[in-house]
C-alpha cells in the first residue's frame, strides 16, 4: 500500500498504475470487484494475493514503458532515418504517455515528409489531425506543418495538404504568401486541388478586403506577409481554368481590386480567359485597351487575348465584329509579306511599347508540352533555413509558367506569322457554320471572297466556296448549297463544273425533279458543263418519267458534246478522302464541327449577360423580370443563368425561401430539358442553404453532388456549420414535436454527421 502511495504522486506512473489495475479485475486469480475490495478492512488476503501479480509484473511495465528511453530511441531512429522503427517506437509512446515531446513530435512529421513515400506523408497528416483534435496544436511549429503541406500538395494529397494549411490559418501562424502559393501551386495539378486552391485564395483574401488590415501596424507583420499577391492568384485562376470552374475564377477577378493588388501582364490574359469562358463580352471589350498598354507584351499573350475575343463574338453571334477581325488580320498577313509591309509593322509595334516579334508557338507544340515531375522535395533544414523562401518562390513561377503553357495550348482560333495575327482554318470552320445556321447565306458568300483576295487568288478549282458547298451537299443541306452557288453567280466568280455535278447528283438521289431542272438552268446560263454520270442521272429521271422525247433529246446532246463517260473523277476522289490540301482539310474539319457541335443559342449569352449585371449590382426583382422574359421569348436558361441568380441572392443576404423556391425550378428544369448542373452551381446552392439551416434542402444538393462523383469541400461546410449553427439540436430531442420539426431535426443531424461533427 505504501508503495502505491509513493508511486501515485507521479504523473506518469500513476497512468501506468492506472492502467494496471485495471487489468487486475479482469485477472483470473483476483476476484471481479478486488480493486473496490482494496480500500476495504475485510480484504487482507485478495490484496495480499494480487500483490504479488502486481509487483511481479510491475517492474517489467516500467522497464518496457519508460518514456524517457522511448524518448532516445524515437529521437536515434528519426535521425537515423529508421521510420519503421520511429513510428513503431512512437506508437509505443502514446499507449504509454500519449505524445512526445513537441522536439521530438516536430522531428517526427518532418522526417515522415521528407521521405516523399505517400504511404508516410498521409500517417504523418493522421499524426497531426489526431494532435488537432485532442486541442494540442501548440506540439507544431509553423515551419513543421508548412513543410507537411507542401509535401502532400507535392505528392498528390491536395486535400489533406489545404486542411494544414487553413489550420495554420486558423492557429494565427500565418504562412508567408512565397510559400503557400507553391502548395496551391501544386495543389493546381488536380481537380479537387484547383478547386481547393481557389477556396484557398478566397478565404485569405478575404481578410484584406476593403483595408480591414492596416500595414503601418508592426504587429500586423506576420499576416501581411501572407496576402496573396499576383502569382498566387494567377495560378487559382489557371487551375480553375483548366479543370472548368470559370464561374468560380470570376469571383475570384472580383476580389482584386478590394484588396488593391496590381496585375501583370499574365493576369490579363488569365481574365480575357475567364471572360470568354463566361461569356462577359462587354468586360473583354474593356480589357482590349488595357491589353495594347501593356508594355513587353509577347505575341503569344496577343494571340490569346484575341482569340477569346474572336471566340466571344461567335458566342454573341456577332458575325459582323468577328468577320471584320479575320480580314482586319488578313490584310496585315498581306502586308506583311514584303519586307517594307513588315519594317513598317515592327515600327508600329515598337511606338507602342511591344517587344519585336517572336519565335511562334503552334497550339499544338503547346499541348504536347508535358508537365515535368515534380521537382525533389527540399530537406527540412534547407527548407527551415531559407527564411525568405526564395527557392520556393522560383519553383512556384516555373509551375505557373507550365500551368500557363497547358492553357495556351487551348487557343485554336488565332496563330501568329512573323509576329502577326492570323486566323486558323478553325476560325473559317466556325464562321461558316455560324453563317449557315443563321441562314446569311449572301454574307457568308461575300465574306469569303473577300477573305480569298486577301489571302490568295480565287480559283475555281480550289476556292473555299467549293468546299462549303460540297459539305453543305454532305450534309444533305442541298437548298444551301444551291443558295450559295446563286450568291457566287451573281458575284461573278465562275465556279467548276465539278460543283453542279454534285449537287445535280444530289437533287437526283432525292427526287427532287423541280430543283434538277432549275439547276440544269443555272448551268446552262453560265456556260457550265455537265459530266457523263449527271446526263445519266438526267436520262434516268426523264425515263422515270415516262418522258422519252426529253430522254432521248438529253442522250443525243450528250453525244454531240463529246463528254467522257466516267464523271470528274479527281473531284469525287477528293471529296471521299480530303486530306490533302488547305482547303480539303477545312471541309473535313467543318463537317465534323456540324455533325458533332450542337447549335448554340447566341440569345442565351445575350440573357445572361443581362441577368449577371442585374444580379452583381443586386437589382434581384430586375434579375427575376429578366428570367421570365427570357423563358417567354423560348430561350432555355442554363448553369450559368441559375449561378447568377444564386448569388445574387446570397449577396443580398436572408433570401433563402427565393432560392429554396429557385432550387425546385432547377429540378423540373432540368428533369424536362435534360439541362446538367456543375460543381459550381450545386456548390454555391449548398452554400446557402447551409448559411440559411435548411438541411433538408442542404443533404438533397450533397445527395446530387456525391451521385454526380462530384468534389465538396467538406472542410469549409464544416467550418460554416460550426460559425453558424453550433448550438444547433445539441440537446435531447423536446417529448412533443411536429413532424415537420422532427424532419428538420433529422436532417440537420445527417447533415452534421456528413460534415464530421
Amino acid at each position: 500500500m505504501l508503495l502505491i502511495r509513493k508511486l501515485s504522486g507521479r504523473p506518469t506512473i500513476n497512468y501506468i498504475l492506472h492502467s494496471f489495475l485495471g487489468r487486475i479485475s479482469y485477472c483470473p486469480c483476483v476476484a471481479h470487484n478486488s480493486f473496490t475490495d482494496l480500500q476495504g478492512q475485510n480484504s487482507v488476503s485478495t490484496f495480499r494475493h494480487g500483490s504479488k501479480y502486481f509487483s511481479h509484473n510491475f517492474t517489467i511495465l516500467v522497464q518496457a514503458r519508460d518514456t524517457g528511453k522511448l524518448h532516445e530511441e524515437l529521437e536515434t531512429a528519426i535521425n537515423e532515418h529508421r521510420l519503421n522503427d520511429a513510428w513503431d517506437l512512437h506508437e509505443q509512446h502514446m499507449r504509454v504517455g500519449g505524445f512526445a515531446r513537441k522536439s521530438i513530435v516536430c522531428k517526427l512529421i518532418a522526417g515522415l515528409t521528407e521521405s516523399s513515400d505517400v504511404k508516410w506523408l498521409e500517417k504523418a497528416y493522421g499524426l497531426v489531425e489526431k494532435a488537432f483534435e485532442e486541442h494540442k496544436q501548440t506540439l507544431f511549429d509553423r515551419e513543421t506543418l508548412m513543410y507537411l503541406s507542401l509535401g502532400l500538395a507535392k505528392y498528390g494529397l491536395p486535400i489533406p495538404a489545404s486542411t494544414v494549411l487553413r489550420k495554420l490559418v486558423e492557429m494565427e501562424q500565418f504562412p508567408p504568401v512565397t510559400a503557400w502559393s507553391a502548395i496551391i501551386a501544386y495543389m493546381s495539378g488536380y481537380p479537387s486541388g484547383a478547386y481547393l486552391a481557389a477556396e484557398l485564395v478566397f478565404e485569405i483574401g478575404y481578410l484584406f478586403q476593403d483595408g480591414r488590415v492596416d500595414p503601418r501596424k508592426k504587429c500586423n507583420e506576420p499576416l501581411i506577409s501572407m496576402k496573396p499577391n499576383a502569382t498566387a492568384f494567377n495560378i487559382a485562376l489557371v487551375g480553375c481554368l483548366l479543370f472548368g470552374t470559370t464561374r468560380k475564377a470570376e469571383q475570384l477577378l472580383e476580389m482584386i481590386p478590394r484588396i488593391n493588388m496590381k496585375t501583370d501582364a499574365t493576369s490579363l490574359i488569365i481574365m480575357a480567359h475567364i471572360f470568354e469562358r463566361n461569356g462577359r463580352r462587354d468586360e473583354l471589350k474593356k480589357l482590349r485597351r488595357h491589353i495594347e498598354e501593356v508594355p513587353y507584351i509577347t505575341d503569344i499573350q496577343l494571340r490569346q487575348f484575341y482569340s477569346c475575343l474572336l471566340s466571344c463574338h461567335l458566342k454573341f453571334g456577332d458575325l459582323d465584329s468577328a468577320t471584320h477581325m479575320v480580314l482586319e488580320m488578313l490584310r496585315k498577313v498581306k502586308k506583311a509579306q514584303n519586307s517594307l509591309g513588315v519594317a513598317n509593322l515592327i515600327f508600329e509595334t515598337d511606338k507602342r511599347g511591344s517587344r519585336l516579334p517572336s519565335l511562334d508557338v503552334s497550339p499544338k507544340d503547346l499541348c504536347d508540352v508535358k508537365s515535368d515531375k515534380p521537382k525533389e522535395l527540399l530537406c527540412y533544414e534547407d527548407f527551415c533555413r531559407d527564411r525568405k523562401f526564395l527557392r520556393l518562390e522560383a519553383e512556384t513561377k516555373e509551375l505557373l509558367d507550365s500551368l500557363v503553357v497547358k492553357l495556351q495550348g487551348q487557343v485554336e482560333l488565332i496563330t501568329t506569322e512573323r509576329g502577326i495575327l492570323k486566323p486558323t482554318e478553325t476560325t473559317y470552320v466556325k464562321l461558316v457554320k455560324s453563317f449557315l445556321e443563321a441562314g446569311k447565306i449572301k454574307d457568308l458568300v461575300e465574306f469569303l471572297i473577300k477573305a480569298e483576295k486577301e489571302d490568295s487568288p480565287v480559283s475555281a478549282d480550289s476556292s473555299v466556296l467549293v468546299y462549303v458547298i460540297d459539305s453543305c451537299i454532305s450534309l444533305c443541306w442541298l437548298d444551301q448549297a444551291h443558295d450559295i452557288l446563286d450568291e457566287m453567280r451573281l458575284a461573278g466568280i465562275r465556279t467548276s463544273s465539278s460543283v453542279y455535278n454534285s449537287l445535280l447528283k444530289a437533287y437526283h438521289k432525292e427526287n427532287r425533279i423541280g430543283e434538277v431542272k432549275s439547276l440544269i438552268r443555272d448551268a446552262r446560263r453560265a456556260d457550265i458543263q455537265l459530266d457523263a454520270s449527271s446526263y445519266e442521272a438526267l436520262i434516268q429521271s426523264r425515263v422515270l418519267e415516262k418522258d422519252t422525247i426529253g430522254a432521248l433529246n438529253l442522250f443525243k446532246e450528250m453525244k454531240e458534246t463529246k463528254i467522257p463517260r466516267g464523271g470528274n473523277r479527281e473531284f469525287d476522289e477528293l471529296v471521299k478522302n480530303p486530306t490533302e490540301g488547305k482547303e480539303a482539310h477545312l471541309m473535313s474539319k467543318l463537317l465534323q464541327e456540324i455533325k458533332e457541335g450542337q447549335k448554340v443559342d447566341t440569345a442565351v449569352h445575350d440573357w445572361n449577360s443581362v441577368i449577371h449585371f442585374f444580379c452583381k449590382k443586386r437589382l434581384m426583382q430586375d434579375a427575376e423580370k429578366a428570367l421570365k422574359k427570357m423563358r417567354s421569348l423560348g430561350h432555355a436558361p442554363n448553369a450559368h443563368t441559375f449561378h447568377s441568380m444564386v448569388t445574387g441572392y446570397a449577396a443580398i443576404g436572408g433570401k433563402y425561401i427565393e432560392v429554396t423556391e429557385l432550387w425546385g425550378e432547377m429540378k423540373s428544369f432540368a428533369f424536362s430539358s435534360g439541362m446538367k448542373f456543375d460543381v459550381e452551381l450545386l456548390d454555391a446552392v449548398l452554400y446557402t442553404f447551409v448559411r440559411g439551416g435548411f438541411f433538408v434542402r442542404a443533404n438533397e444538393v450533397v445527395e446530387m453532388m456525391e451521385k454526380g462523383s462530384m468534389f465538396i469541400d467538406k472542410y469549409k461546410y464544416r467550418t460554416l456549420f460550426l460559425k453558424y449553427h453550433k448550438t444547433l439540436y445539441k440537446g435531447k430531442a423536446p417529448k412533443f414535436q411536429t413532424e415537420s420539426q422532427l424532419k428538420k431535426r433529422e436532417a440537420a443531424l445527417v447533415f452534421k454527421k456528413w460534415v464530421g461533427l
